[in-house]
């Protein structure tokens, strides 16, 4: 699977890293313009704060959000556009539009239409793993298999619909339902997620299991960059091959030189 990078565009006013900056279209579109010039192979845009605690919004004032900015950028984007919604209203409206692709961060199953969405347009859809709370775990085995039959659900869900295979696409929802050190197991393990045979998406950028985990919990986004890529060039090496990245130009760049290595001698590495 070819290396992919999904630029991040929050038109949100509450998202944890950058809500309010793009509110605006214009910004909106100006920031889209930049993440394409980096080298984004695709964007990802939300309209409703997925970060921890965020304040839920109707599927009318999350369209009302996305309608302005997203009819334009579908004009001029010179790259597939993905909405990030878990609404299938939101959805089914963004898709007439021409989106082509849906990031559900609930994998299917929060909105029980979501499904028959995607299966009518047959467009490439992210399942992400999720839960209400981080939950307890005995083990890090306990943990794994629970997300590993949450994912096995969405994919039997979708392929039940006549969703096509090569539409699904496995998230295993970093900073979703998850404690820090949860998120850290799922990381060290992210290679199981390959016994799904979907592509992998990692999206780790900026999030606060990074700042929590180094003790830096008032961190600048300068300052969690290199975290960031971090964690994505070992996302790549555990089978990761998209990443969801505010900073695109800084981690295509390390992703592209990890993935010489790893074409060559992931076989052989410890």
């Amino acid at each position: 699977m070819e290396l992919s990078i999904m630029g991040i565009l929050n038109v949100t006013p509450d998202s944890f890293s950058d809500g309010g900056r793009f509110v605006e279209p214009k910004a909106a579109l100006r920031q889209a313009d930049r993440l394409v010039a980096e080298g984004a192979d695709m964007i990802d845009i939300g309209a409703e704060s997925t970060r921890p605690g965020f304040d839920e919004v109707s599927a009318q004032e999350e369209w009302a959000r996305l309608e302005p900015v997203l009819i334009p950028l579908l004009a001029r984007c010179p790259v597939p556009v993905s909405v990030d919604t878990r609404k299938a209203w939101v959805a089914e409206k963004a898709l007439a539009a021409g989106a082509h692709m849906v990031n559900d961060v609930w994998g299917l199953q929060k909105d029980p239409a979501m499904v028959e969405v995607v299966a009518s347009y047959q467009v490439p859809i992210v399942l992400t793993h999720n839960r209400d709370d981080a939950g307890v775990y005995d083990s890090v085995r306990a943990l794994m298999d629970d997300l590993l039959r949450f994912l096995g659900k969405s994919v039997e869900l979708a392929l039940k619909k006549g969703v096509s295979e090569s539409c699904l696409i496995v998230d295993p929802g970093i900073g979703f339902g998850k404690s820090v050190q949860q998120n850290l197991d799922v990381l060290g393990n992210l290679s199981e997620l390959k016994s799904l045979q979907c592509p992998i998406l990692l999206g780790v950028s900026r999030k606060s299991v990074i700042k929590e985990a180094l003790g830096i919990p008032g961190a600048s986004e300068e300052e969690v960059l290199a975290p960031t890529v971090a964690l994505n060039v070992l996302g790549l090496v555990g089978g990761a091959s998209m990443f969801r990245v505010h900073d695109v130009a800084e981690n295509k760049r390390a992703l592209r030189m990890a993935q010489e290595v790893v074409r060559r001698y992931v076989s052989v590495l410890p």
